[in-house]
């Protein structure tokens, strides 16, 4: 009996092995035929990083670009460029599936090429990325006045043109890296003083945010990995900081 039991097991576990590799197999050649048709019809579409099945049956995620999200058939016999919705929820599945590729891990940002500022305990954390020519930015920074009990970790991010740089070069080798941030971006208190320090921080920083595809400014990182594109109000940030949750 303990033989025929052990059998049976044995048998199951091959069984379920063979079974797997088949789902495997399938699931590879429906990829294949998918990048295959796609690439043959539309050769302008970047390189396929990625294909998973969608929530919806017969549909499947392209992920190209690191990024960028479309859905296709099975076939590859059409592509969708667009948004899907969660009807029941009203949830943004495709929002939602970008935020969590694009997530940054906040223990990997070069925290030392970034200027603090605390406001109240500073007991929550974000990162920003900011040009100082930026008009969304200075906008975003108006509001976060009334964001209280946090930590901001500044980076400059010199991305919209040679003067950007000459001010972000300013600001990092001022006395008060804060204090000249905060009167050119609240005021435009004219920007004084030697650029002549070590500002190699602002080329890793437009270095970091290449690899990490960011694209415009500002952008916020919470401490959760989340990553928010664009100037947002303080009663959404604080619900964001809410949310949080760190392990």
């Amino acid at each position: 009996m303990k033989h025929t039991k052990s059998m049976t097991k044995i048998l199951f576990s091959v069984l379920l092995a063979i079974g797997l590799q088949v789902m495997f197999s399938m699931a590879y050649a429906q990829e294949d035929v998918i990048r295959k048709n796609l690439a043959e019809r539309i050769p302008k579409l970047p390189k396929i990083d990625e294909i998973v099945k969608a929530p919806i049956a017969g549909l499947y995620e392209i992920r190209v670009g690191g990024t960028d999200i479309y859905y296709t058939d099975s076939g590859g016999n059409y592509l969708i460029d667009g948004q899907l919705i969660d009807a029941k929820s009203g949830k943004n599945l495709t929002e939602e599936r970008v935020n969590k590729l694009s997530a940054i891990d906040f223990k990997d940002l070069p925290l030392k090429d970034a200027f603090v500022i605390k406001r109240g305990t500073g007991a929550r954390k974000i990162a920003v990325f900011e040009d100082p020519n930026c008009g969304y930015c200075k906008r975003f920074e108006a509001d976060m006045q009334k964001v209280n009990n946090v930590t901001v970790y500044m980076f400059l991010y010199p991305i919209l043109g040679d003067d950007s740089t000459v001010k972000s070069k300013t600001i990092w080798c001022a006395a008060d890296k804060g204090k000249a941030w905060m009167d050119w971006m609240l005021n435009e208190v004219p920007l004084r003083g030697q650029s002549k320090c070590n500002t190699d921080a602002l080329a890793r920083n437009v270095e970091f945010g290449k690899k990490h595809r960011i694209t415009g400014t500002p952008t916020l990182l919470l401490a959760d990995g989340t990553r928010i594109p664009g100037a947002i109000g303080s009663a959404q940030l604080e619900k964001m900081l809410a949310d949080v949750k760190v392990n």
